[in-house]
């Protein structure tokens, strides 16, 4: 899946109070990428992923999925779009702390009204070592449990795409790693596309395309050899 954003803008408020959150952003992200995005706090780096990701609505430019343009979808369309072909993690692990570590993955399928695949659900599972833990609620977690919960999760639907908001900012440094080699590993075994948005110097140098954010302004670096 190629996406493509074209002078893709938010702004805020009007007058004295607006903010120019995302200034004319154009990327293309193809099938297979890793990409990172970095820059500090208040850059614009979770504006641009909720607007890559359909989270969000531009104030201006495009942005299309093979060439369909995910904004003229109907708000019904959109959420399912995201459901079967975005998958989401983020800082915060978002997990029902009444459900199982099972429930919590399998909850976009259910979502969608569809059951879950047990095998691939356990094959996750294998994969992010976390076999031993489905029964277990999430308080009965660690942290980095939690989080590839949370990886699981974003990963059931099978989709084309994930989104990661920095997906280590409430990790030790040890989990932290732990998690982006799962990431970079699942990557590649699937060959899904990913996206990170991080603050972290080491994070965003693992990946092979490295943009940066800074006032609202989105440019790539080239990527030393």
């Amino acid at each position: 899946m190629n996406i493509r954003a074209k002078e893709l803008s938010k702004i805020y408020g009007s007058g004295e109070n607006r903010i120019i959150a995302l200034n004319k952003a154009d990327m293309e992200i193809r099938s297979g990428d890793f990409i990172s995005i970095m820059g500090p706090s208040g850059s614009g780096k979770s504006t641009l992923l909720h607007l890559l990701s359909g989270l969000d609505h531009p104030t201006s430019g495009s942005l299309t999925y093979d060439g369909k343009d995910i904004y003229g979808m109907s708000d019904k369309e959109l959420s399912a779009f995201r459901r079967q072909r975005i998958g989401f993690i983020f800082q915060q692990f978002n997990l029902l702390p009444v459900l199982t570590a099972q429930e919590n993955i399998a909850m976009p399928m259910l979502l969608d009204k569809k059951q879950p695949d047990i095998a691939y659900l356990n094959e996750l599972a294998d994969l992010l070592g976390i076999s031993k833990r489905l029964t277990h609620l999430p308080h009965e977690l660690s942290g980095g449990q939690q989080q590839r919960v949370a990886i699981a999760r974003a990963l059931i639907a099978k989709p084309d795409i994930i989104f990661a908001d920095e997906p280590t900012g409430n990790l030790d440094s040890k989990s932290g790693g732990e998690v982006m080699e799962m990431l970079q590993n699942i990557r590649g075994k699937m060959g899904k596309t990913l996206v990170i948005i991080t603050h972290d110097v080491r994070i965003a140098r693992m990946a092979d395309r490295q943009f940066v954010i800074m006032d609202g302004v989105v440019t790539e670096n080239p990527v030393r050899s």
